[in-house]
C-alpha cells in the first residue's frame, strides 16, 4: 500500500518566484521607474550568466588535484587556494544576481503569511534603514583592503605558493557594487508592492 503523495508548501518558493524573472512592469508604475527596474535586473541576470562559467575551471581544478593526489601521489601547491579564490568570486560576484531571483536566507516563516503591502512596507524600510547603510560601509571598508592590498602586493601565507591577494578583494568590492545596484530595484519593487498591493511581475 503506498502512501497518497501530501501538498507541499511552497510559499518559501512562491515568495522567491515574485523576483524570478525580468516581467511586464504593471502599467500603473511610472515609466522611469519600471525602466530602471527592467535595466537593472538584465545588468545582474548578465552578470550571473558570465559568473557562472567560473564553476567549470573550479571544477576542473579540483579534479586535476584528486587525480594527481590519488593516483601519481603529486599534489599541487595551487589547487587549495584556486578553490578558495574561484569559489569566492563565484558567491559574490554573483550575489546581485542571487538577490534579483529572490534567493538570498530570509526568515520566511513569519513573512509569507503577510499581506503584500505589509511584505512591501518590511522590505522597503528595511533596505532604506539596514541593507543601503550597511553595504556603503561595507564598501567603504573593502575600498581600503582592497587598496592596500595592491600597494603592499599582498600575497597569501596559507600555502607555500602565496597568490596575490588583490584579485579576491577586488571580487569582493564588484560583489558589493553588484549589490547596491541591484538594491535599488529591490527598493522600487518593494515601494510598489507597499503602495499598490501587488508585486511588479505578478499582476
Amino acid at each position: 500500500m503506498t502512501d497518497k503523495p501530501t501538498n507541499l508548501d511552497i510559499s518559501d518558493e512562491m515568495i522567491a518566484e515574485r523576483r524570478g524573472g525580468i516581467g511586464k512592469m504593471p502599467d500603473d508604475m511610472p515609466p522611469w521607474m519600471a525602466k530602471t527596474i527592467v535595466s537593472i535586473d538584465k545588468f545582474n541576470k548578465t552578470i550571473g550568466n558570465i559568473v557562472c562559467w567560473i564553476t567549470i575551471p573550479l571544477i576542473l581544478g579540483m579534479v586535476y588535484e584528486v587525480l594527481a593526489r590519488k593516483l601519481f601521489l603529486a599534489p599541487t601547491i595551487w589547487a587549495y587556494d584556486m578553490s578558495r579564490f574561484l569559489y569566492g568570486a563565484l558567491f559574490m560576484l554573483g550575489a546581485g544576481y542571487a538577490l534579483s531571483k529572490g534567493v538570498h536566507i530570509r526568515a520566511d516563516f513569519l513573512y509569507r503569511n503577510f499581506k503584500t503591502k505589509t511584505q512591501g512596507k518590511i522590505d522597503f524600510w528595511l533596505y532604506l534603514l539596514f541593507y543601503f547603510p550597511g553595504l556603503i560601509v561595507f564598501l567603504y571598508m573593502t575600498t581600503i583592503f582592497v587598496q592596500e592590498s595592491i600597494m603592499r602586493n599582498e600575497r597569501g601565507m596559507d600555502t607555500t605558493w602565496m597568490p596575490f591577494m588583490w584579485p579576491i578583494k577586488s571580487c569582493l568590492w564588484f560583489g558589493i557594487i553588484f549589490l547596491l545596484v541591484q538594491g535599488v530595484s529591490e527598493l522600487f519593487k518593494s515601494y510598489h508592492a507597499m503602495t499598490k498591493g501587488r508585486w511588479p511581475g505578478q499582476e
